[in-house]
């Protein structure tokens, strides 16, 4: 026998996202560490957690709960979302039936178009929208469709949305507050969403994760809120976002039960369950509202600690209504594309940004770059210092 043959030898596959590669934010992230940036382009907070929530998943650990928890998730914890949920929008989810913890949002918004969505079925997204979204569709063998936001207020247009729906359309991504633009979705946004949809078989796959970073005195329109839009939407939310804890990646999903039970169908068997200490703290946490009630006027003030250095600089600011990113147009300090002006900013003035063509189908056709403002006082202030010579 050859040589050859004995050889070792990798076979040769095709790709199921021949695509993709590595994603931005890592691309960006290593960019600033390597030349010394501050680094407001990946969406993790540079701060610490509250104390006490450490403390709570310590206890759950020395209480002895290491071992696997129920598939769902640990009920004290899904009853305390239904109990959250049913105060804060008027809809009870049943914690038996249509709430599942998951591993992170992610893998959430994963479950939930690998359960739901056949091959050559229709998933709709409002363009430009979070990167995970279009992957998780060519995954399901689903086609993507592609609905731009306004270019020039990042709101939806509803006759556009009306004219991509199709017999075929199965899923309608829609993200509020949202990353990247940082608009809100209002209770009339909502209520049109739901006359539109009604004759319709349409599954709304409500990204909520920024659920909690809602400014200058709006509240979150959550789909959950509007019965007709509950009755047929997958709400999607994340401890990490809220907590300041991103890497315990800890997510959760309510549904009606019909439609949660195919989820779970998949959830069993791509994590079956997930962390049992963290989900025993993050029960004992949720107890008292105020963790998270105060977050919105928390991030409203490094929101507006970051606007009023960028008021400073040659960019400018577009609104952000929520979550923790702001984006600016970059158009009288360069001319160069969104990504290239991104390395160059990140390498030359030291702060590291996302360029928006990053959540895009194709370039934008404005010059637009995101911010994460999720950072310490000192951080923000550092970067507003380099920022300062544009």
């Amino acid at each position: 026998m050859s040589s050859e043959l004995l050889a070792p030898r990798t076979p040769a596959v095709a790709s199921r996202l021949p695509e993709v590669g590595t994603t931005i934010f890592t691309v960006m992230s290593a960019l600033a560490q390597r030349h010394g940036a501050v680094n407001l382009g990946q969406g993790f907070p540079d701060f610490d957690c509250d104390p006490g929530l450490v403390e709570a998943v310590h206890q759950a650990m020395r209480a002895g709960h290491n071992q696997y928890p129920p598939m769902a998730g640990v009920p004290a914890l899904r009853q305390a979302l239904s109990d959250k949920m049913a105060r804060l929008h008027g809809h009870r989810y049943d914690p038996d039936t249509e709430i599942t913890v998951t591993a992170g949002a992610t893998q959430a918004l994963l479950t939930t178009v690998l359960a739901l969505l056949h091959p050559g079925d229709e998933a709709i997204v409002l363009d430009p929208c979070y990167d995970s979204y279009a992957p998780a569709v060519a995954l399901a063998g689903g086609r993507l469709v592609r609905v731009p936001l306004d270019s020039a207020t990042y709101r939806i247009d509803f006759d556009r949305l009306q004219a991509a729906l199709t017999p075929r359309t199965r899923l309608l991504f829609v993200n509020t507050p949202h990353n990247p633009t940082g608009t809100v979705w209002t209770a009339h946004d909502r209520q049109r969403l739901a006359e539109l949809l009604a004759p319709t078989d349409v599954v709304v796959v409500s990204d909520e994760v920024y659920e909690h970073m809602v400014f200058d005195g709006a509240s979150h329109a959550s789909v959950s809120g509007d019965p007709r839009l509950a009755a047929r939407s997958v709400v999607v939310s994340s401890f990490g976002k809220t907590f300041h804890v991103t890497g315990w990646k800890v997510g959760h999903v309510a549904a009606p039960a019909a439609l949660m039970a195919e989820f779970r169908k998949v959830h069993q068997f791509n994590v079956f369950t997930v962390n049992t200490p963290m989900q025993h703290g993050l029960a004992a946490w949720l107890q008292q509202p105020g963790h998270y009630e105060g977050l919105s006027a928390f991030y409203q003030g490094k929101r507006d600690r970051f606007r009023a250095g960028l008021a400073g600089t040659a960019f400018d600011l577009l609104p952000c209504a929520g979550s923790y990113f702001q984006c600016v147009e970059y158009g009288r300090v360069s001319d160069l594309p969104d990504q290239a002006f991104c390395e160059w900013l990140t390498t030359e003035v030291g702060v590291a940004a996302i360029p928006l063509s990053a959540f895009h189908a194709a370039p934008p056709a404005r010059r637009v770059v995101r911010f994460c403002f999720a950072k310490q006082e000192a951080t923000l202030d550092e970067a507003l210092r380099r920022l300062a010579r544009l």
